[in-house]
């Protein structure tokens, strides 16, 4: 089985249904037909006779240049792939007793994900006694977030997974920020 091939339509011949809808290249309905009169307008046009939809009772085939069809379709496609934005989570690592620097640092990377419209995965690992000391892990999640909170909003708040403190942070829209500047003038 091939994958990311086109599924392509039953074109002239290869059509077997004996009823056929039939509309013209103009996109007018000509109505039903028996299979070989519809082969014989297709033919007498110069065109092909292209199976729709052939779910439909009697499916539906129109008259019109297979190879045009077939270009305009993928070509629509491209465009549709093209405008298509995956949204990867990068990860930002950090830990208990960071200096404010490093935060400061950490907090201007995940700043630039954000503004290229990926979510921001922030993790904090505790080690051995620190486990006992979570709060303090929860005050440096906060103070992250808090320094992110121009361009990120917290997606998923701050909770203990293992040894792992975890949050999700994502982008803010274009409008939320906006809004945001003019709710501080």
């Amino acid at each position: 089985m091939e994958v990311g091939t086109i599924k392509e339509n039953k074109i002239n011949e290869e059509i077997r249904d004996k009823e056929l809808r039939v509309i013209d290249e103009d996109g007018t309905m000509i109505g039903i037909k028996s299979r070989d009169e519809a082969l014989a307008l297709a033919e007498e046009r110069n065109l092909d006779l292209v199976l729709i939809s052939p779910n439909a009772d009697p499916p539906v085939c129109k008259i019109l240049d297979y190879g045009k069809f077939r270009y305009e379709s993928q070509k629509r496609e491209k465009d549709a792939k093209k405008k298509q934005r995956t949204i990867q989570v990068k990860e930002i690592r950090l830990s208990t007793f960071i200096e404010e620097h490093d935060i400061q640092v950490k907090a201007n990377t995940a700043s630039k994900f954000l503004k290229d419209g990926d979510k921001v995965k922030v993790s904090l690992r505790f080690r051995g006694r620190e486990l006992g000391h979570t709060d303090l892990g929860k005050d440096v999640m906060d103070k992250f977030a808090e320094l992110c909170s121009e361009v990120s909003n917290v997606e998923k708040k701050p909770v203990m997974e293992g040894r792992s403190l975890t949050m999700f942070l994502a982008p803010k829209s274009e409008k939320e920020r906006e809004k945001e500047k003019a709710d501080k003038e």
